[in-house]
This record gives structure tokens, C-alpha cells and sequence, in this order.
């Protein structure tokens, strides 16, 4: 089984050639003196209006066997090279965000988020650039230790962390996540205050084998949850047939619910499925508290966002003073 995170990086030669082969057969080969000479190339040839059928090779000697990737791959990883130098061994942190019951204000849990040493490589940048150069693996196992190893320091027993994962990062359930199990042993995390959380920075085509990496992270003692409910893949019928442990409504719905009849009726028709399936819901992007209101009105039980508390290094504890 092949994945990315046990994969060699590509080579790039500091000097060399780029070897460009087309769908009809038609090779190009390019010296390049550096490798700011050789994105220039890239950018190049990138205008070309048969870029998406383009293979590409990077070669110290063009007489020897070359190993082709997509022109796409090899772009990014040139073109991108500072943030793939960065996600391979960028000085990184995991934050905190504080997650309340919203009846309460207490602590429920932290949704743990990764991030960088430098502002610029913001997490979207980040896993963007992993997800186009094939480093999406590296990157979330990353984030998932990180958020282990922070909350075996800072979090006491009880209190959840939800910790995000690209399903697409995960090939094969039982052998990509026994590295992540490994650190929840060796950091003596308890297993039931993890919450593995769905994410979807790309589309999830096949539903089978998202549920067959849930099901894994159940038979380990964790819980799970869907992020985005609405939008995307998150839908009604998603959720009735994972029947994850939580969900949390897309924030775009939140977004000034307590004036949008729509999104009201959206909110209730969510909240009431999820009861009659015994799934938690939560409310993220809570900004006012107009919307904490109203969210807490119809019965949602956990809400997160800007007004209850931003992402900290170390987390909050008690309960929240609102803004």
C-alpha cells in the first residue's frame, strides 16, 4: 500500500534538466543553471494549453532512466518549495480553542489547530500546499502528534480534544493510524477523550472507506466527529449513515442565525435528526452573542468560535467570560 508519508521526497537537483513529455509523445528536454532558473521554466511551460496532460522529470543526467510525475506534482513542489521545506521540518505548535456547553459556559473540550512559528504559513496555506504536492499525509500525521503530545502537558483527564484528520491521508485504516495509536499509548492519553474530527479541506468521493477509518478510530476506544454539516459531503444522509459521535454545523449557518428564518430551519432540522441518532451537536464560528443565543435557544449542546475564546498556546480553563 502506498502512502505518501512513508514516500521519498522528489529530488531536485540544484542544477540539471527538466525533461517535459507530452501526451502525444513529444519530449522536451530543459538545462536549468539554479533553481530559480528552473521555476522559471515550470512557470513557463505551466501556460501551456496542454498542461494537464504534461508529464515531468527532473534529471542530473537526461542519458540515464528517468522517473516521470505529473507536470502538476512537480510544479508545486518547485514552485512551493519554501512551504514543502516547511512542512517537512517547519517549527510547528499545536493551539488550543476552547469548546463549551452551551448551557453551562462550561470546559467541554479544545479543538486542537495546528500551527506555525511564522504567521505567513497559515494552516490553509500549509495544507493546501500538501494536498498539491502529495505531502498531505506528512503534514496531518504531524498535526496529530503535536495535538497528542500537547495534550498529554496541558489537558487534564475528561475534558475532550478534537483532532483533526484529512481522510484522504489515511490509505489504509488499520496500518496509517497505528502510529497515532502508538502515541496515545505512549503519552498515557486516555483514548475516550479523543474526538477525531473529519475535515474537508477536499471532496470525500468514497463515503465506504471514510466510515471504515470511523470505525477504526471506534475500535480503539476514540469517538469521531463530521465537520461542515451542510456543506460539501456533510449531508442528511452522510450522517445517518455514519452516525458519527458529534457534528458540527458549517459555520456558514451560524453566521447571523438569529435574523435567517433559513438557516433557523435548517439549525432545528439538524438539531432534531442528530437527537433521534444520539449525535452531539456543535456550533462552530460562534461570533456574537446574538447567535450564542439563539444556538442556545433551540438546544444545541456545544458551541465554539471567536466569542467564547480564539486559539491559544495554552488552554483556557473554567468557565468562558463571553466577550
Amino acid at each position: 500500500m502506498n502512502c505518501s508519508a512513508c514516500s521519498p521526497d522528489l529530488a531536485i537537483p540544484s542544477a540539471g534538466y527538466l525533461i517535459i513529455d507530452s501526451a502525444t509523445g513529444e519530449s522536451d528536454t530543459l538545462p536549468y543553471k539554479s533553481e530559480h532558473h528552473l521555476a522559471s521554466l515550470l512557470e513557463e511551460c505551466n501556460k501551456r494549453a496542454d498542461v494537464q496532460h504534461l508529464r515531468a522529470a527532473l534529471t542530473e543526467d537526461p542519458g540515464l532512466p528517468t522517473a516521470y510525475s505529473s507536470f502538476s506534482y512537480v510544479f508545486e513542489r518547485v514552485v512551493s518549495k519554501e512551504t514543502v521545506d516547511i512542512i517537512m521540518e517547519g517549527d510547528f505548535s499545536s493551539f488550543f480553542q476552547p469548546i463549551i456547553q452551551m448551557e453551562s459556559g462550561q470546559i467541554f473540550g479544545y479543538e486542537s489547530l495546528l500551527r506555525h512559528a511564522q504567521p505567513a504559513f497559515t494552516p490553509y496555506k500549509l495544507f493546501d500546499t500538501a494536498i498539491k504536492t502529495g505531502l498531505q499525509s506528512v503534514l496531518d500525521r504531524r498535526a496529530r502528534e503535536l495535538a497528542i503530545i500537547a495534550r498529554s502537558k496541558s489537558v487534564k483527564r475528561g475534558i475532550k480534544s478534537f483532532i483533526n484528520f484529512i481522510p484522504s491521508s489515511i490509505y489504509n485504516p488499520a496500518h496509517c493510524l497505528q502510529h497515532t495509536f502508538r502515541m496515545v499509548k505512549q503519552y498515557r492519553v486516555s483514548p475516550e477523550d479523543l474526538i477525531f474530527e473529519v475535515v474537508e479541506t477536499e471532496k470525500i468521493n468514497d463515503i465506504d472507506h471514510l466510515k471504515s477509518i470511523l470505525d477504526t478510530y471506534r475500535a480503539n476506544g476514540m469517538k469521531v466527529a463530521l465537520d461542515d454539516m451542510g456543506s460539501g459531503y456533510s449531508t442528511y444522509e452522510v450522517l445517518e449513515h455514519l452516525k458519527p459521535d458529534f457534528v458540527k454545523i458549517d459555520r456558514s449557518f451560524i453566521s447571523d442565525c438569529h435574523n435567517d428564518s433559513e438557516k433557523q430551519s435548517f439549525l432545528k432540522n439538524v438539531q432534531a435528526l442528530a437527537q433521534d441518532l444520539s449525535i452531539t451537536v456543535l456550533g462552530e464560528g460562534i461570533e456574537t452573542a446574538e447567535e450564542f443565543t439563539f444556538l442556545q435557544s433551540i438546544g444545541i449542546a456545544l458551541g465554539q468560535g471567536y466569542y467564547i475564546g480564539k486559539p491559544a498556546p495554552e488552554p483556557a480553563s473554567g468557565h468562558l467570560l463571553f466577550a
